[in-house]
């Protein structure tokens, strides 16, 4: 029922036991689940705005790295720790 890979198997199960409620309470309504990975549909500006986003963190995060390193030398030095 699952399929060979176990990502398929979660959405099934949502659906059985949803549709399984619902017939409980005896509505008429059914839900329909599938399982995709990502939308496959084209859009580019979806496309620039998740790579300007992505790229702005990583600028933001590697001006943040080096000071925080020196610093941390710095505290070694004030305390002269020392490598083994």
């Amino acid at each position: 029922m699952c399929g060979p890979e176990p990502i398929n198997c979660f959405p099934v199960l949502v659906n059985i036991l949803s549709n399984s409620f619902l017939r409980l309470s005896n509505s008429t309504a059914r839900f329909r689940v599938w399982s995709q990975l990502f939308y496959m549909g084209e859009n580019s500006e979806l496309k620039n705005y998740i790579f300007y986003g992505l790229f702005t963190y990583l600028l933001i995060l590697a001006a943040g790295l080096p000071p925080l390193y020196a610093m941390s030398n710095v505290e070694d030095y004030k305390v002269r720790s020392t490598s083994c």
